[in-house]
């Protein structure tokens, strides 16, 4: 946010912003995620996919906010025949087509027009991805060439965005690393795997701001790579019985209960409450003690989470990491996470330039 918009927005709310704990080694970032090159091979391809609406960074600034993260996939700019075959080979991983490039650069332009930090992050790698990771041609917690790809291309992008600089953009390594688990990856692993990207990164632009995602997608600290000094993201979906309810890649059974918040038992018990939350991120708020920056790098709930549940979740998430200093940002911006188009059925939307805005949950995250 430019000094002017912050010292605006402190006068109006001066009770929130006091509760900002000056201690996080990175910016207090509050944004959006926007999906535009996220999956280059979707069930069924998005209206516009691949283009960033320059409308949607215009909006996101002048309604407070400072950051959008960019979750891409990497098949979006490799030059091979994957488009045909749907399938991708382990030497195509190298073979980088610069012109497929632009909507990256684009976006990193938009940004900087908008005064929005921009955080790109690898949500298909080579060798992973959170979803459905047996697409990729070998594991990138296993196999060196994957491994070597994987440090390739962010030193690729370091070259690319080296004039750009660290207040305008970072890089966030890698979208919700697994669980360890004997025989697939141990924590050893992703320090290792990270530790080398970090190291091509720092040799082309030391000066980089770089986040790797918390283990067990997004949950936990990686103590392994503090020495590093490399920002941490945490990403705000406990408990998924209120974020993810009736979501079908993680409902699968479509079995869990209407939610409520606090979740409760059937002997009227808190089975999930604020203190819950409270204990699930203090060790983030540790980490910001211990002068490594932090940043929840993904947050929100499901379209089919009734509303007045979402917003008092949502309230108490963002919160919690308000006392810790820790920016946050929705997935999404416009969809079924998000403040644009969700879909809800019980949502009050207001008319936006032809889409349906979540005005309360707009109002929501401007208080915080």
């Amino acid at each position: 946010m430019q000094r002017r918009h912050f010292l605006a927005a402190a006068a109006a709310a001066p009770a929130a912003y006091a509760k900002v704990n000056p201690q996080n080694a990175i910016p207090r970032w509050r944004g959006f995620n926007l999906l535009d090159l996220f999956q280059a091979l979707p069930k069924e391809p998005a209206a516009g996919a691949g283009f960033v609406n320059e409308d949607e960074c215009r909006w996101i600034r002048d309604w407070g906010f400072n950051f959008v993260r960019v979750p891409l996939d990497y098949w979006f700019w490799i030059d091979s025949g994957w488009r045909t075959t749907r399938r991708m080979r382990p030497d195509d991983t190298f073979s980088i087509s610069e012109a497929a490039l632009e909507p990256m650069d684009r976006i990193v332009e938009y940004g900087q027009r908008y005064g929005l930090h921009v955080s790109l992050n690898f949500h298909r790698a080579p060798g992973y991805c959170i979803n459905n990771p047996q697409r990729e041609p070998f594991s990138l917690w296993s196999d060196p060439r994957a491994e070597e790809a994987f440090a390739y291309h962010w030193q690729y992008f370091a070259r690319r965005y080296r004039p750009v600089s660290s207040y305008a953009l970072s890089f966030n390594l890698l979208n919700e690393a697994p669980a360890p688990r004997d025989g697939y990856m141990l924590r050893e692993d992703y320090a290792r795997v990270m530790l080398r990207a970090v190291n091509a990164i720092r040799a082309v632009t030391p000066g980089r701001t770089i986040l790797i995602d918390g283990l067990s997608v997004g949950n936990q600290v990686v103590d392994e790579m503090i020495f590093s000094g490399v920002a941490q993201s945490v990403h705000a979906y406990s408990p998924s019985g209120i974020s993810h309810y009736r979501a079908p890649w993680v409902d699968r059974k479509l079995d869990f209960p209407e939610p409520a918040w606090p979740l409760m038992n059937p002997d009227g018990s808190f089975k999930y409450s604020r203190a819950n939350l409270e204990a699930h991120y203090a060790p983030w708020g540790e980490l910001v003690r211990k002068g490594i920056g932090v940043h929840c790098g993904e947050a929100g709930c499901y379209n089919k989470t009734p509303h007045a549940v979402f917003l008092a979740w949502m309230t108490d998430v963002l919160d919690i990491l308000q006392t810790y200093g820790i920016g946050w940002a929705l997935w999404n911006f416009r969809g079924a996470f998000g403040m644009l188009d969700s879909g809800r059925a019980d949502a009050d939307y207001q008319d936006w330039h032809g889409h349906k805005l979540d005005r309360k949950l707009l109002e929501l995250l401007q208080r915080y």
